[in-house]
């Protein structure tokens, strides 16, 4: 059965695609013999299905992590940075086929899908070379005859809850920092989108990672209580989750239940801004990659435009003609520039927020349609949005750039900051001293300053407000280790 649904794939190694969840360096299956569906985006057509496991296996998976952590906590940093430079070595090696199954799951077009997974494989990279360079330090001691030294050590099992959006790198991002500190872990992946998790399991397996270091859960019907045990489960010492803030939020308090350490990186509202005094073609182009990567569904993709009064009508026009080029369709096909929205809701809140903004004046200048029975919505463009818009208070996730004027920097700061959240946010100007003042007043974790893209794997990524606690990529590493004192004393004078 196994291998006439891995044919659905077309992959050059169909040993990558695995039906099943990984659990103690085995293939399982789930107890109740539940499966998950999982079906293309861009065609409705089911690629195949996974276990749909519950608090059994995800106990199972805890107390394999917890058995493994001992001996992988005490291999070398070498050692740790040898494996996952292996593992990097291997995603790059089978690049294609990972791209191709984050299309055929995400429906993402492939360029964007090959250069996830070289994003993805970029925190292992990083991370194999941070592994080694987890210095602690000594302090002087204020007590006569002592020595205070500071080391660090790896919290223990951490689990890890990951979105759709980015099948692979949302798990690297995580996964990377937390072998490389020497922790174990659990991975819930997403339903829509677990083909692409259990092939790094496999990556990983290829690359030397010990039995039961790494185990993936994937669940749908049980996620309430999977996630409910990878929270409280006190052999659980650290969790990381990526998602929306209501989610982030839950998690946060059922993981307070036993103090874990926490890393949440929630939902966003990017303010995209462009001042009179920009370079208006470099806004575009950045606004093109910001806005619509993913067809919208990014957490940190711009959300809200905001576009000072003398230059609004050049810029929207200069957009809207863009956007009117792209080509929709199956990510798999020649010249596609944008799939399909994940599944039928995702296009019901694009409609909504599109209609609402009609209701209350905006003009549509290019898309504003879905196609039915689809998970296709056209890359839209609105013009005057209402500052009372929808859009405006909820992240869209999807193809809608929604422009609005301003008139003063002090106006449009208050607007863009007008927000619980604080993921990230862009602007756009020449004007040296405005770029200080913008970047240090936009209230957000991350500032694109002339660009459009910020993330990359040596950056700190994280938001302020509501947006999340904690930061990955860069020093990330810390996330996932203890500090410890160790006061030496009778030495002496």
């Amino acid at each position: 059965m196994a291998s006439s649904q891995a044919s659905a794939f077309d992959l050059k190694d169909p040993s990558l695609i695995k039906f099943q969840g990984y659990i103690d360096g085995k293939w399982v299956d789930a107890k109740s013999g539940e499966k998950i569906t999982v079906t293309n985006p861009a065609t409705n057509e089911e690629l195949g299905t996974v276990p749909d496991m519950g608090l059994a296996e995800t106990q199972e998976a805890i107390q394999a992590a917890a058995a493994a952590f001992p001996s992988w906590s005490r291999t070398t940093a070498k050692q740790r940075h040898d494996i996952l430079m292996r593992f990097f070595q291997l995603m790059q090696q089978h690049h294609e086929d990972l791209g191709r199954l984050i299309t055929l799951e995400n429906g993402k077009p492939l360029a964007e899908a090959k250069a996830e997974n070289a994003y993805s494989a970029s925190f292992m990279e990083w991370f194999a070379e941070e592994a080694v360079r987890t210095y602690g330090e000594q302090i002087p001691s204020s007590i006569p005859g002592s020595r205070n030294v500071v080391i660090k050590q790896p919290v223990g099992v951490v689990s890890i809850l990951t979105p759709w959006n980015f099948p692979s790198a949302m798990i690297t991002r995580k996964l990377g920092a937390a072998l490389a500190a020497g922790c174990t872990a659990v991975i819930k992946p997403p339903p829509e989108t677990p083909f692409s998790s259990l092939a790094l399991a496999e990556i990983g397996r290829r690359a030397g990672i010990p039995d039961g270091v790494v185990n993936i859960v994937p669940t749908f019907k049980h996620v309430s209580e999977v996630g409910k045990e990878m929270c409280q489960n006190k052999t659980v010492r650290k969790v990381s989750f990526t998602g929306s803030t209501n989610v982030a939020k839950l998690l946060y308090g059922l993981s307070s239940t036993t103090l874990k350490k926490v890393s949440l990186e929630a939902g966003g509202n990017a303010p995209f801004i462009v001042f009179d005094d920009a370079n208006i073609d470099e806004a575009v182009d950045a606004a093109i990659i910001c806005k619509f990567r993913g067809s919208g569904q990014t957490c940190i993709c711009a959300n809200r435009i905001f576009v000072q009064s003398t230059v609004y009508a050049d810029f929207a026009s200069r957009l809207a003609d863009r956007v009117a080029k792209f080509k929709l369709g199956n990510g798999l096909e020649d010249g596609v520039t944008h799939g399909p929205l994940i599944h039928a809701r995702a296009v019901e809140k694009v409609i909504r927020h599109v209609e609402d903004a009609v209701n209350k004046g905006a003009q549509i200048l290019v898309g504003g349609k879905h196609i039915p029975d689809t998970s296709f919505f056209y890359p839209t463009v609105l013009s005057d949005v209402s500052a009372d818009a929808q859009l405006n208070n909820e992240e869209t996730f999807g193809p809608l750039a929604a422009l609005t004027k301003f008139e003063t920097e002090e106006e449009v700061i208050k607007m863009a900051n007008n927000t619980d959240v604080g993921l990230a946010g862009y602007f756009f100007s020449r004007d040296v001293g405005r770029v200080w003042r913008v970047a240090e007043r936009l209230e957000v974790g991350m500032v694109g300053a002339n660009s459009g893209v910020i993330s990359q794997a040596v950056i700190p990524f994280g938001g302020v407000k509501e947006s999340g606690l904690g930061r990955e990529g860069s020093h990330g590493i810390e996330e996932y280790m203890n500090t410890k004192l160790i006061v030496f004393g009778g030495l002496g004078a």
